[in-house]
C-alpha cells in the first residue's frame, strides 16, 4: 500500500487577525507547519496550534521565513548566511519550547514563501538553513522540493532530507513553483487538485503549466492553509487518496 504525508501550513494568524481553519485542518492532515513568528504567528497562536495539533496526533514541523510580517515572508530579504543562521536558530527555538510545553515536539523544518523558493536554487542561503537546523537539533527532517539545493545541503548536515510536492500550486517545467504572482499559480477546484494528487502519488507523475510531464518522487502533499476553500480542498484530497487506497501517515 502506498502511504504519503498530508501537511499544511498552519498558525498564521497574528494577533486578532485568524488566517484559515486551522482547528478544520488538522483534522485532515498528517504534518502542521507551524509559523514561528517571523511571517505569521505569535507566541500564543504557537501554543495554541501545538496544542492542537498534539491533540489530533498531528507531527510538528518549524515553518521558519524571512523576518517579513508586512510581505507575509513572501519577499525576498538580502540576509547574510550569519543573519539567516541566527533567525532559523531563533525560530526554531521559539517553536521548540511551544511544542514541549503543548506535550508535543518539532519533528522537521520547512521554510516558508521567500526563504522556501530562494534555498530551493541558492546553496548559501540553502547551507545557512541547514546548518542552523543541524546546531539547534541534528536528528531533524527538512521538508523542500525534490533536487533542491535546501535538500542537497540537509543531506550535506546530516539531516533527514524529504522531498514534497504541491497539491494546490502549478508547476515550471524545471519543477519548480510558478511565482504567485502570475495566472494560474494557485488551484482552487477541489476535484481537480484531488485528482492531480492522486495522481502524483500513485503514479509519480504531474503536468507542468506549458503541458510537459514531470517526474516526481515525494514523500509529502502540501495543501495550503491560506488558499480560498483550504478546508474543502484537504477534505477533498484526503478522501480521493483514502478511495485510492494510499494510507495518510506523517514522515516523522
Amino acid at each position: 500500500m502506498a502511504t504519503i504525508d498530508l501537511n499544511c501550513d498552519l498558525g498564521e494568524g497574528f494577533g486578532a487577525w485568524a488566517m484559515g481553519d486551522d482547528a478544520a485542518l488538522l483534522e485532515l492532515v498528517t504534518s502542521a507547519n507551524v509559523a514561528c513568528g517571523f511571517h505569521a504567528g505569535d507566541p500564543q497562536i504557537m501554543l495554541a496550534t501545538c496544542r492542537l495539533a498534539a491533540e489530533r496526533g498531528v507531527a510538528v514541523g518549524a515553518h521558519v521565513a524571512y523576518h517579513d510580517l508586512h510581505g507575509f515572508g513572501r519577499r525576498p530579504l538580502p540576509l547574510t548566511p550569519d543573519e539567516l543562521f541566527a533567525d532559523v536558530v531563533h525560530q526554531l527555538g521559539a517553536l521548540q519550547a511551544a511544542a514541549r510545553a503543548a506535550g508535543t515536539r518539532v519533528g522537521y523544518v520547512k521554510p516558508h514563501g521567500a526563504l522556501y523558493n530562494v534555498a530551493v536554487v541558492d546553496a548559501v542561503q540553502a547551507d545557512a538553513v541547514a546548518r542552523a537546523c543541524a546546531a539547534v537539533d541534528p536528528g531533524l527532517a527538512v521538508l523542500a522540493l525534490p533536487g533542491s539545493e535546501l535538500l542537497r545541503a540537509a543531506s550535506a548536515h546530516g539531516l533527514v532530507p524529504v522531498a514534497e510536492t504541491f497539491a494546490d500550486r502549478a508547476f515550471r517545467p524545471d519543477g519548480t513553483l510558478v511565482p504567485r504572482g502570475l495566472p494560474g499559480a494557485v488551484l482552487h477546484d477541489p476535484d481537480e487538485i484531488a485528482a492531480r494528487v492522486v495522481r502524483l502519488v500513485t503514479e509519480g507523475r504531474v503536468a507542468a503549466v506549458d503541458g510537459s510531464e514531470l517526474a516526481v518522487d515525494a514523500r509529502s502533499v502540501c495543501v495550503h492553509g491560506d488558499t480560498p476553500g483550504a478546508v474543502a480542498i484537504a477534505r477533498r484530497v484526503r478522501s480521493a487518496l483514502e478511495a485510492a487506497g494510499v494510507a495518510l501517515k506523517a514522515f516523522v
